[in-house]
């Protein structure tokens, strides 16, 4: 699984002109999925990408992270991350997980933040979506579990 994950002031989703998910600041969270991710590299993208400290302290230091700051957290889909551009000008999108998989994948990822303490705002799987975001700094930070699963675990 792959993620863009921005820290952001505000951010929304728009589906056919209605706002279906909109948040403070928090996280903006970008979400692909490849066709071999399973529970586990859900799991631990997801509790990296919420446990990650990047918000400011008093110190001006990027040491805090969503619970300190009472954060949010807008979920989007986002097939393309596993877009391939080596050749020509076309993306191709074979590494991207077929679509019930990625659905089913985005619907656990979702559960598990909610899991996590962060109910998730959330667009629409497959749907043409309109997203804004006021990012913060900008901090946008690029998450593949292909990374995250082999390094150790801390806390």
């Amino acid at each position: 699984m792959r993620a863009i994950v921005t820290r952001v002031n505000s951010a929304s989703v728009t589906i056919d002109g209605e706002v279906v998910g909109k948040i403070g600041k928090g996280f903006l969270i970008l979400l692909g999925v490849g066709p071999n991710d399973g529970e586990a590299q859900c799991r631990r993208l997801a509790e990296k990408a919420l446990g990650l400290r990047v918000f400011k302290d008093e110190s001006d230091k990027m040491n805090l992270g969503l619970e300190q700051i009472g954060g949010e957290v807008l979920v989007v889909s986002q097939f393309t991350l596993y877009g391939n551009c080596r050749k020509g000008r076309r993306p191709s999108f074979v590494d991207a997980a077929p679509p019930a998989l990625g659905e089913a994948m985005y619907e656990r990822f979702l559960q598990i933040c909610e899991e996590l303490g962060f109910p998730p705002q959330h667009g629409k799987f497959g749907a043409d979506m309109k997203v804004e975001s006021i990012n913060d700094g900008p901090v946008t930070l690029i998450l593949d579990t292909d990374q995250l699963m082999e390094e150790p675990r801390r806390k």
